[in-house]
């Protein structure tokens, strides 16, 4: 069995309740830099038509691909989702706007190029937003939609976003079944820097088949090799999300989240090795058993040091907590490679 038919039988088993069409499956605020300044932010998960790659099976890791709408919304859903997520910023005096969808933004079978439209002239048309960020997979980005994309938010600072998770193609098809590779992502990148868009980089900590030190040492090269072309990179910690492959084999006992003292060690290498980089980690879940954790004693302190380092980029943030499991965590790092089956990099 293929990797992506273990996924698409998974998917294929998941029912998912009809839900309203006008209203976003989720939005919330928070913070975030912006030329290096803290500013809020309003980030915004349209429910559009579905993600194209997620229908013919997906990434192993993906639950977002069931958030997408029963039926394709219309423009005036699109902006009703719009309209409701806005609310939650109206006391903000400025903010950054973060779109995202359960797949891409830029393709036009998943989010019509009328609503595309329509969002972001909304947002160029309010003096508060302060710069828009929308995710893509990189196979949809032209030199005419960017253009496009930029015309419409009238030169208001604008920045691509994308899934890349790791600079191994190996690991990227055998263990995420992502559906492009490193050059996609570089060709993309190179199209949006061209046209004076941004690029950030998000990156995957410890997707399937990996031991935790292979885990770790992934995202390492991956930064090094995202660096020259991502203004930001930012490493997400692979959770156990519900109706996925990476779900079933935790439910086996064949799977561990990322410790967080794994990132701890990735954010203070890379942040010397890359001092000018900005680098950020949101640790989804820290401290549960189905998200990135240590000990119960020290996620909780262990996660809120990432997001102060995320908006400060001061790498002594990283170093005010330990704990006694660090030495439990060196052990996993030094013994895994011998007790865990790593196939793909064998």
């Amino acid at each position: 069995m293929t990797l992506n038919k273990a996924v698409m039988e998974i998917r294929q088993r998941i029912k998912v309740r009809p839900s309203p069409t006008n209203e976003p499956a989720a939005s919330w605020t928070g913070v975030d830099l912006v030329n290096g300044n803290q500013v809020k932010t309003l980030t915004v998960i349209f429910k559009s038509a579905g993600c194209r790659w997620g229908k013919a099976g997906g990434c192993t890791m993906c639950g977002y691909v069931y958030d997408c709408a029963s039926e394709p919304p219309t423009l005036e859903d699109y902006k009703a989702q719009l309209a409701r997520a806005m609310k939650k910023a109206e006391k903000f005096p400025e903010f950054m706007v973060k779109i995202f969808t359960s797949g891409s933004f830029l393709d036009e079978l998943e989010v019509p190029s009328e609503a595309r439209d329509v969002i972001l002239k909304t947002l160029a048309d309010d003096p508060r937003v302060v710069k828009v960020l929308a995710e893509t997979r990189p196979n949809f980005v032209t030199e005419e939609n960017v253009q496009e994309c930029l015309k419409i938010l009238k030169n208001k600072p604008f920045e691509l976003a994308f899934g890349l998770e790791t600079s191994s193609d190996r690991i990227r098809r055998d263990s995420i079944n992502k559906g492009f590779t490193f050059r996609d992502f570089v060709r993309a990148s190179e199209i949006a820097r061209k046209n004076g868009t941004t690029v950030k980089a998000y990156l995957m900590l410890k997707p399937l088949f990996l031991s935790e030190r292979q885990a770790l040492e992934d995202i390492i090269r991956s930064i090094d090799d995202a660096a020259p072309y991502a203004d930001t990179i930012s490493i997400n910690l692979c959770n156990v999300q519900k109706g996925t492959l990476v779900e079933a084999l935790w439910e086996k006992g064949q799977y561990r989240p990322p410790w967080l003292w794994s990132i701890v060690e990735i954010l203070q290498r890379a942040k010397a090795a890359h001092p000018d980089l900005p680098l950020m980690s949101d640790p989804v879940g820290a401290g549960s058993k189905r998200g990135p954790h240590n000990c119960k004693i020290c996620s909780s302190d262990v996660a809120d040091s990432l997001r102060t380092f995320s908006l400060t980029q001061n790498p002594e943030d990283l170093s005010r907590i330990d704990c006694e499991c660090k030495e439990l965590w060196r052990k996993v790092l030094e013994l895994e490679d011998f007790t865990y089956g790593t196939p793909i990099l064998d």
